[in-house]
C-alpha cells in the first residue's frame, strides 16, 4: 500500500506503515534496552517482555497494527471455564488489550488492534507495555490454573 503514514505528535511523515513502525520500534527498543528487532518482509517482529513474547504485526493492506502475545494452549477439559476467566479478565482487566483465541491453532492470546492511522509513538508504546505487562500478569497464573 503507497499511503503516507504521519505520526500525529510529532508530524513526522512516513512513507510506508512498515517505516513508521520500524521507527517506533527502534526508539521502543533504546527506551526500554529491550532488543528488539525490525519488522521482517511480511510485516513482523517479536520479543520478551517478562515471561512473555510480544509480536508487533503491521498488516498494511487491512490498515491495522495488531499487537498479541501467546498464553498457552486452549486444553482439553474446562474449556468454558477457560473462556468465562478470560472474558471476566477482558471485561476490565486488560485495558485496551483482550483476550483472544486463535481457533486455528487452539492457542490463547492477549492482543490490541489499532487502525495504523493516527497512531503516534505514545499510543504504540501504550499498546505493547499493556499486552506485554497483561500477558506477563496472566501466562503463568492461568497455565497453572487451567493446566490441561
Amino acid at each position: 500500500m503507497s499511503n503516507n503514514y504521519s505520526d500525529r505528535a510529532t508530524g513526522e511523515v512516513f512513507t510506508s506503515a512498515r517505516e513508521m513502525v520500524n521507527r517506533y520500534i527502534q526508539r521502543f527498543g533504546a527506551k526500554t534496552t529491550i532488543s528488539v528487532p525490525p519488522l521482517d518482509d511480511l510485516g513482523y517482529t517479536q520479543f520478551p517482555k517478562g515471561s512473555a513474547q510480544v509480536g508487533v504485526n503491521v498488516l498494511e493492506d487491512h490498515g491495522v497494527l495488531l499487537i498479541l502475545a501467546p498464553i498457552m494452549p486452549i486444553p482439553k477439559t474446562r474449556r468454558e471455564d477457560l473462556y468465562r476467566r478470560l472474558l471476566e479478565l477482558s471485561f476490565i482487566g486488560t485495558s485496551d488489550a483482550a483476550f483472544a483465541i486463535d481457533a486455528q491453532k487452539e492457542e490463547v492470546y492477549v492482543r490490541a488492534l489499532r487502525r495504523l492511522s493516527g497512531l503516534d509513538y505514545e499510543e504504540f508504546e501504550d499498546l505493547v507495555d499493556t499486552v506485554g505487562r497483561v500477558a506477563d500478569d496472566w501466562d503463568d497464573a492461568l497455565k497453572r490454573e487451567f493446566k490441561g
